[in-house]
């Protein structure tokens, strides 16, 4: 964190431990309620995962305390485990922890809960909000040094989590510009891509959601200083947001977010209209 950055106001002072945090006490009682029902009714997790129709990876997820619960997970599960009650009653009084972000990101996920509106400009991959889970996996796998299953299952977890808010908060328009050789790399395989450029298109059709695609063969760029996340508070302030290699930078300075803005400005009137994104998306799809 930048020295400036200790001179902003009380509602971006926001108190950050060093340490990944644990999952919240309600998060673990509710996966081991899971757990104990899920094997009280002679289910294997794959099993399971089958029936609720959700992935072995979120079953497991969720008993481990690594996941909040989607509604459809809770109510399938209800039904799974003989309409108890106690999975739909306790899930209402679950918080969420932060397992799985890392320290110089937490600041920022706190403030894209509630800002009013949110741009994402990136060239090295798909931003995490239109991540597909297989896509998020695949990048994890990645990581040097290696994860362990439990550290890659809270960052997986972490990361689908942060996604809820594309749909959990309709009026608020997310705006993303991505470089097409995003979109053409095969992270993880043409599997991967085929179904992360499924889940893109998916997501971009949300009517707060708008894609733009930063075509190979541009002539003009004027963000060439890297990826770049921008967002409005609730009070009217801007802020900006910029990462690389294990730290992460929060830009509150006003003429330096005001350059940052500009530049995301030019560079959404320089990359492919929406429309045109979304069926250059489509043909990429189709090579695969």
């Amino acid at each position: 964190m930048s020295h400036g950055d200790a001179s902003e106001n009380d509602d971006l002072a926001v108190c950050e431990a060093e340490r990944e945090p644990d999952p919240s006490d309600s998060l673990r009682t509710f996966g081991a309620v899971v757990q104990a029902l899920r094997e009280h009714a002679g289910y294997s997790r794959v099993e399971f995962g089958e029936v609720v129709r959700f992935s072995k990876h979120t079953v497991e997820s969720v008993e481990l305390g690594r996941r909040m619960p989607d509604e459809s997970f809770v109510e399938r599960a209800e039904e799974a485990t003989g309409k108890t009650g106690a999975l739909r009653n306790s899930a209402q009084y679950l918080t969420r922890g932060e397992a799985g972000l890392a320290a110089w990101f937490r600041r920022w996920a706190k403030l894209e809960r509630v800002a009013v509106s949110l741009c994402t400009y990136e060239c090295r991959l798909v931003p995490g909000l239109l991540q597909s889970e297989a896509y998020a996996r695949a990048l994890f796998e990645n990581r040097i040094p290696l994860l362990t299953d439990e550290q890659l299952e809270a960052q997986v977890a972490a990361r689908l989590e942060r996604q809820r808010m594309l749909c959990e908060r309709p009026t608020v328009p997310f705006h993303f510009i991505v470089e097409e050789s995003v979109f053409r790399r095969r992270l993880g395989g043409v599997e991967v891509l085929r179904g992360q450029l499924d889940h893109v298109l998916e997501r971009t059709a949300l009517r707060n959601v708008t894609l733009q695609i930063m075509p190979m063969n541009a002539e003009f760029h004027s963000c060439m200083d890297g990826p770049l996340r921008l967002l409005e508070t609730p009070q009217g302030r801007r802020l900006a947001y910029s990462e690389g290699q294990e730290n992460g930078r929060l830009i509150s300075d006003p003429k330096e977010v005001s350059l940052l803005y500009q530049r995301y400005d030019t560079l959404r009137s320089q990359a492919l209209h929406p429309k045109d994104s979304r069926g250059l998306l489509e043909r990429l799809r189709g090579e695969l």
